[in-house]
């Protein structure tokens, strides 16, 4: 059995998907809920630094998006960011979208997920994390990210999601500086038990634009 075939990679296994006759319906929203963030990766569409930024949606008005979005439809929501585990009210938000019936996962770099922290996630009813892992080492992950320890932060993270029986998956993004790693990543994957491997494709704005 190879390793593509030990892993999920085909992208929409969280997605739950909807009948045919319902191929229209809206099925996932990624939905950056803040912009901080306290990594500052090369390849960030949104060009996100730890600090704060203005025009951020009160936990009142998320809840209130949750509820226009539950009155149509039962997608995916995906709650990103930036780091979204820096909302203080993240976890309330998870939790009241599920009470609203939706599918919510979460993109965390890593850092902030301990297994309290994962504990806490799953309890607001978090089906899954995706965790960003850029490089088969440091070396080539912690460039990407700019901070050290951003890659020993991801494997820490891996362990405390299995301990808290909190699915996760591995989504690289493919570039000319990371291309030649990605059956390695593929294999560090498979080795700390992620549930799917998703490959994602460099978008060239913010600072990614430098990458283009």
């Amino acid at each position: 059995m190879s390793n593509l075939d030990k892993v999920s990679t085909d992208g929409v296994d969280e997605m739950e998907s909807p009948p045919e006759s319902n191929r229209f319906e809206l099925r996932m929203v990624a939905w950056e809920v803040t912009r901080s963030c306290n990594l500052a990766c090369v390849h960030c569409r949104a060009a996100a630094r730890d600090e704060p930024y203005e025009g951020e949606l009160s936990t009142e008005e998320c809840f209130a998006l949750l509820d226009d979005i539950a009155s149509f439809a039962r997608p995916v929501i995906i709650l990103t960011g930036g780091e979204p585990l820096i909302r203080e009210d993240i976890f309330d938000i998870a939790e009241y979208g599920t009470g609203k019936g939706l599918r919510m996962v979460m993109a965390p770099n890593g850092t902030l997920v301990d297994v309290e922290v994962a504990r806490r996630l799953k309890r607001a009813g978090i089906a899954r994390i995706s965790l960003s892992l850029d490089g088969a080492s440091a070396a080539t992950h912690d460039s990407f990210r700019q901070v050290d320890g951003a890659f020993a932060a991801v494997m820490k993270a891996a362990r405390a999601a299995r301990e808290a029986g909190l699915e996760f998956q591995i989504n690289p993004t493919v570039t000319s500086a990371n291309v030649d790693e990605m059956p390695a990543i593929l294999d560090l994957a498979v080795d700390i038990g992620a549930s799917a491997f998703h490959i994602f494709m460099l978008v060239p704005t913010g600072r990614a634009k430098d990458l283009e």
